[in-house]
């Protein structure tokens, strides 16, 4: 997948497929009509007729004039090869503009599908001989449909072929029994095909013989939708604008492929980390009205023993939302298993050893506990697995931002704090049940003292650790919760409607609400930051003076920060474990 044709392509679909509404479309390709030994597969379905590019807020932000310095610059970053300029040839091309931006961007209205095909003549039981190297495998394929828009497609493609160091070579060949176009570079070939209304391109001459045998509506050799992989997934896609897939390889297969160095297997150790748990992962994107919808999961068996131990079971209601209030701007909140983690590296330490000396594995507990004063799983075990983030600024001013870290036992766990951090503890106090430490980052002290973005707060409750850059931040939160008089964040009506699209046990809980930031405020207070940082450098030696003539990029001082107010309200997003797995999903309006 390294080949740049395809590559630019890729990175064009990613930018714009957040700004894409629901299709009517058929891809040109469907799951149902792929190869079986389709490894991967993103499939865009088209840009949707009708008005959804007004009704859906994330649309009208994208098409919103005030956002054209914004577009520019995604696709400038994408294409302006000028940032080559040793390149004579790059040189002469000119860089990519707002104007080319808007000429290419509709060749995103036809849908297409780019994956990945399996070496169907791979044998991992027979290696390759000795001081020979197998040819590299290049199972890409991409089929566009280029209805309505050829004159523009072969624009773009000419474009791209001139902004190369060194153009491949072209020749004529058949595929098929259809005129092919073949491109050979260092790197290896590209084949390129006109097929009625679609461009296929590909990186094997099999692969294009096979995914035009597709398109032909010929399916010898079985389809991806027959596998176990894609049936566990099948039933969770709901045919979005956008559709990613990713079926696990075998892990046997790619054990054989890795060489033992020094005695030392990979088989044990994947066998041992039960990866093979893991059988795919999946990702849609589709739109509903005014709102996106995220969807995703890493699917397999997640029984006790595999690799889905390092998430916890999750709990309905997290921890952290004690200490938002109705004023939160932003809460992010995630739970993971410390035990599942620990348990899982060390079957992994064991498997590294030979047979019956599995139990030098165990050494590392013993550093551990000379360096914790305690027993690994008891240092764990103090740790509810919960850790969260909490702005309450309407201008995300860092010194507000609050971290939470829940645990189970205050004493032991101040206890476990003094051990690893005596030297950085610069100051120790208690108020109430509380008890607050002043801790050094790291800074240097000097006959003036040190700088106090060199120190951090920290505030250990009964069942809570709570970091913050200052003081007073910490003392607020507290106050708000001790205060416990008005609704908490968590009974906001919004929140509760948003919470009651998931399951009952979560792992993680994202929040924003939109309407609460002060967007001309963050955007003056983001450039000051800016500024602030390159100055920083600048004084210190790490970047020379000339940095600061352009600290800030120019589209963001350009922009209107009301286009963000106009179109963006709130997000929720919540993940959580079950049987089949790890599961995400977000709600953008």
């Amino acid at each position: 997948m390294k080949r740049p044709r395809i590559a630019v392509f890729l990175s064009l679909f990613l930018l714009t497929l957040s700004f894409a509404g629901p299709a009517a479309a058929q891809a040109p390709l469907e799951p149902a009509q792929l190869p079986a030994r389709t490894a991967f597969y993103v499939i865009w379905r088209g840009m949707p007729a009708g008005d959804i590019r007004k009704t859906n807020s994330l649309f009208a932000l994208w098409d919103d004039p005030g956002l054209s310095a914004t577009r520019a610059a995604m696709a400038q970053n994408l294409f302006d090869s000028s940032k080559q300029k040793d390149s004579p040839r790059d040189a002469k091309t000119p860089p990519f503009t707002a104007a080319d931006w808007d000429e290419y961007a509709p060749l995103f209205d036809n849908s297409y599908v780019l994956g990945f095909l399996t070496n169907p003549k791979k044998n991992p039981a027979t290696p390759s001989a000795a001081g020979t190297k197998p040819p590299e495998w290049n199972g890409v394929f991409f089929v566009y449909d280029r209805s309505g828009k050829e004159t523009l497609l072969a624009k773009a493609l000419l474009r791209m072929r001139a902004s190369q160091k060194e153009p491949p070579e072209m020749s004529q060949t058949t595929i098929a029994g259809l005129p092919a176009v073949k491109f050979t570079s260092k790197t290896g070939s590209t084949y390129w095909v006109e097929k009625g209304k679609y461009l296929v391109s590909g990186g094997e001459r099999s692969v294009m013989e096979e995914i035009l045998a597709r398109l032909d509506g010929k399916s010898a050799g079985g389809s991806l939708s027959e596998s176990a992989a894609y049936q566990e997934a099948q039933p969770l896609l709901s045919r979005g604008a956008l559709e990613i897939f990713l079926r696990i390889p075998d892990l046997k297969e790619f054990a054989a492929d890795i060489p033992a160095q020094q005695g030392f297997k990979v088989q044990p150790m994947l066998d041992a980390l039960r990866l093979d748990a893991i059988h795919s992962i999946y990702g849609q994107v589709s739109f509903e009205g005014t709102k996106t919808r995220l969807q995703g999961a890493i699917l397999g068996d997640a029984s006790a023993g595999t690799l889905f131990d390092i998430f916890s079971d999750g709990a309905p209601t997290p921890a952290a939302l004690a200490f938002a209030s109705p004023d939160t701007v932003y809460l992010n909140t995630t739970r993971v298993s410390f035990t599942g983690i620990y348990a899982t590296i060390k079957r992994a330490m064991r498997s590294v050893f030979p047979q019956g000396q599995q139990g030098n594995a165990d050494v590392i507990d013993t550093i551990a506990q000379t360096r914790l004063g305690m027993p690994v799983t008891d240092a764990l075990a103090l740790l509810t697995g919960e850790f969260a983030s909490i702005q309450s600024s309407p201008v995300m001013d860092m010194d507000k931002q609050v971290y939470f870290l829940g645990i189970r036992n205050k004493q032991d766990t101040l206890k476990l704090i003094r051990t690893l951090f005596s030297a950085q503890i610069s100051s120790e106090r208690a108020e109430g049940d509380t008890t607050f430490l002043k801790v050094s980052l790291g800074g240097s002290q000097t006959t003036a003292g040190v700088a106090q973005f060199n120190f951090y707060h920290v505030a250990v409750t009964p069942d809570t650790i709570l970091g913050a850059h200052k003081l007073d931040t910490l003392h607020q939160i507290l106050a708000r919760r001790a205060q416990n008089t008005a609704p908490g964040f968590a009974s906001l009506p919004q929140f509760q409607a948003a919470r009651a699209q998931f399951p009952q046990n979560i792992d993680g809980l994202n929040y924003c609400d939109f309407k609460k930031i002060d967007w001309p405020g963050l955007k003056d207070h983001w450039i000051h930051e800016m500024k602030k940082a390159t100055t920083a450098k600048a004084l210190t030696g790490q970047k020379p003076a000339s940095a600061l003539s352009t600290p800030v990029p120019a589209w963001l001082e350009q922009i209107d920060p009301q286009v963000f107010a106009r179109h963006l309200h709130s997000a929720f997003a919540a993940s959580w474990k079950d049987a089949q797995g790890f599961h995400f999903e977000e709600w953008l309006d």
